[in-house]
């Protein structure tokens, strides 16, 4: 491919994800405020999914006979999804970063030897992480992909290397969660001294008494009181909207102290890995603790087995519906894409979802906001051919461990 071939490419790339993100003038407030997110939202940034893929698996029901689109992020939900050995997964981003990942982490599965291997590259960061992808991963990819890990980064390094330091730390959240680290170690608390606690109560203590305060700090509460102080979060300037209508005090302070006692204190260390992430930063020494479903050791087989099962598209979820055929899908996982989305965009995907759905397709998502984004908004005769699951939205919502979302909601097609 030619260089002017190669910046058409991603000029492309970069209008769609613009498209997706822009509901304002460029020099109005919102409008700044959008353009900077996106200029976040560009890189990297989510190297491990927020969701839960345990629950949008119950939340499903899923099955092999499904069909499944959904949002890619950070991948680790379409590995855990094809555990469950669905017919076919279709997945699509709108962020490069997120497409080579993907991209990278399906090779992985499919060609690696072995769980040790798996674990070598997308645990906590190993030497030799590059020699096992210079091996067995790097002849299989597409020259796309190859070509983005094997580009240098700011420093002259190779991107793949950044698996040998911990991928986790990195990313526009990664960076976002080591940035409330050094916040907190300024007011002197040490956040990883949480996951030394050996209970549930011990967990409590710890976030009541050293945590929690946080939140009433000045600067906490001026920096939470602005849009941009939460774009490390993945945030955009909308969805900072519906989290700051739960708000008691004009800042997120509370909100997002309320969304930390969940992690904290409602699910064990010994079971939640996500709180592991945003507490000490890193999984439990490589396997002997709480690990994402996709890197157990009983889900290697069952992934190397069905990894040829999932497409990466870069491309919207609306793109990519309306190449479909009419009822081919079964399953659609939105993340909490709705939540930048403004009327339009959200009739126009929700026809080519209707349109696309078989009988009893379910569609999930999560929301900033505890209340369901969809209701009221969709044109009648689409809202009319589907059937909010409110008791176990409500029920599966309670259930989800990285406890960052208000609301998890699932809709059948009727």
């Amino acid at each position: 491919m030619s260089t002017a071939e190669q910046d058409f490419r991603q000029s492309e790339k970069t209008s769609r994800l613009n498209a997706a993100l822009l509901q304002h003038k460029a020099f109005s407030k919102e409008g700044f405020s959008e353009r900077f997110f996106g200029l976040l939202f560009s890189g990297l940034v989510y190297p491990q999914i927020w969701e839960d893929p345990d629950v949008d698996i119950a939340a499903m029901e899923l099955g092999p006979e499904h069909r499944v689109v959904t949002i890619g992020s950070g991948g680790c939900n379409v590995l855990a999804y094809l555990t469950r050995a669905p017919d076919h997964i279709d997945v699509v981003d709108l962020n490069t970063h997120h497409i080579a990942l993907n991209r990278l982490k399906l090779t992985a599965f499919a060609r690696l030897p072995d769980h040790e291997a798996v674990l070598r590259l997308f645990g906590n960061g190993a030497k030799g992480s590059v020699r096992v992808y210079d091996t067995h991963i790097a002849p299989h990819l597409d020259a796309e992909t190859r070509k983005y890990w094997e580009s240098r980064d700011s420093l002259g390094r190779r991107r793949i290397t950044v698996f040998e330091r911990n991928i986790y730390r990195t990313g526009l959240l990664g960076n976002f969660i080591g940035a409330g680290h050094v916040v907190a170690r300024l007011h002197g608390v040490k956040i990883s001294e949480l996951t030394e606690a050996k209970s549930l109560r011990e967990q409590r203590r710890f976030f009541q008494e050293k945590i929690a305060p946080l939140f009433d700090k000045p600067l906490i509460r001026w920096t939470t009181s602005r849009k941009s102080s939460l774009f490390g979060l993945g945030i955009p300037p909308r969805q900072y909207e519906e989290l700051a209508r739960a708000s008691t005090d004009g800042t997120l302070a509370s909100v997002l102290c309320q969304r930390l006692e969940k992690l904290a204190c409602h699910f064990s260390l010994k079971d939640n890995y996500f709180a592991w992430q945003a507490f000490a930063r890193a999984y439990p020494n490589d396997g002997e603790g709480p690990m994402p479903t996709y890197l157990q050791k009983e889900a290697f087989p069952l992934i190397r087995d069905n990894a040829d099962r999932a497409s990466v598209h870069h491309a919207s979820f609306t793109e990519l519906l309306r190449e479909k055929q009419a009822a081919s899908v079964d399953r659609y996982v939105l993340l909490d894409a709705q939540d930048w989305m403004n009327d339009g965009q959200l009739n126009d995907l929700w026809r080519e979802i209707t349109r696309t759905a078989r009988d009893g397709a379910r569609v999930i998502f999560r929301t900033a906001a505890e209340p369901s984004v969809i209701e009221g908004r969709l044109a009648d005769e689409t809202a009319a051919g589907w059937r909010y699951l409110e008791a176990t939205s409500r029920e599966l919502g309670m259930m989800d461990r990285s406890a960052i979302y208000g609301g998890f909601h699932i809709y059948e097609k009727v």
